[in-house]
């Protein structure tokens, strides 16, 4: 910026230098022309001196309207010249925006890439954690199967105890059945002894034998004894209480 504004006052010197000069040499040729009598007359010299004072007029018109476009262009450029400086400055001042900008964001990225590597690491505890969770799932469902196996099991297991305990509680009531069909005989047999004991004394001794034998029933003699099955049925139904418990 002040290269440019030393260039064009020194360019504004030059034309004013050289319109003086120009000046200066017009009038000294004038005057010389005019004090040499013996090459021209004074008519012709009042003429030429006229002529020479016309053109003398029009140059410094002509120099004054050189110098005030001149000084207008210098003063355009001078006024270009500042705001080209301003607009410098403006650049300047986005351009050490931008660069602190440019520092933030190198720090936004350097925080961000230890970001990242953190993100990475805790991607890999996840993964890690994912693994673990994995093989504990298979661990848990085989141990699921395990114990829906076992439950199976104790599912029919419970159900053969409940069946067993059905066939011993109809062999306990089979049993209270013969029981009591057994009880209701040897009263039977009871009430038929003490008949034939009441008829024992008036009979002769020889035929005692005889008729103890027609009081005792027929079918007592062929029929199963009553409780022969009553032990058996017992372990039967402590064997499915135990199973039970």
């Amino acid at each position: 910026m002040a290269a440019s504004s030393k260039s064009s006052q020194k360019a504004k010197n030059v034309v004013i230098c050289l319109l003086t000069l120009w000046s200066l040499i017009s009038l000294i040729i004038i005057v010389v022309w005019a004090t040499s009598p013996d090459w021209k007359g004074a008519a012709q010299c009042n003429a030429e001196l006229r002529d020479a004072k016309e053109k003398l007029v029009g140059s410094r018109s002509m120099w004054e309207q050189n110098k005030k476009a001149l000084e207008e262009k210098v003063e355009k450029e001078r006024n270009e010249v500042e705001r080209r400086a301003a607009e410098i400055l403006l650049l300047l001042g986005h351009l050490n925006a931008t660069n602190t900008s440019l520092v933030d964001c190198r720090q936004e990225v350097v925080v961000l890439n230890g970001n990242v590597s953190i993100m990475q690491q805790k991607v890999e505890q996840l993964q890690q954690t994912e693994a673990n969770l994995t093989a504990q799932l298979s661990q848990q469902e085989e141990l699921i199967a395990s114990l829906q196996n076992n439950v199976t099991q104790s599912f029919y297991q419970t159900e053969a105890c409940r069946k067993m305990q059905d066939a011993a509680q109809s062999n306990m009531m089979a049993a209270q059945s013969q029981t009591r069909a057994c009880e209701v005989e040897q009263q039977h047999l009871n009430r038929q002894l003490l008949k034939c004991k009441s008829l024992t004394p008036e009979m002769p001794q020889e035929k005692t034998a005889a008729p103890s034998s027609h009081c005792i029933p027929p079918k007592t003699g062929s029929a199963p004894p009553p409780l022969a099955s009553l032990p058996a049925v017992l372990l039967l139904i402590c064997g499915a209480l135990h199973l039970i418990t």
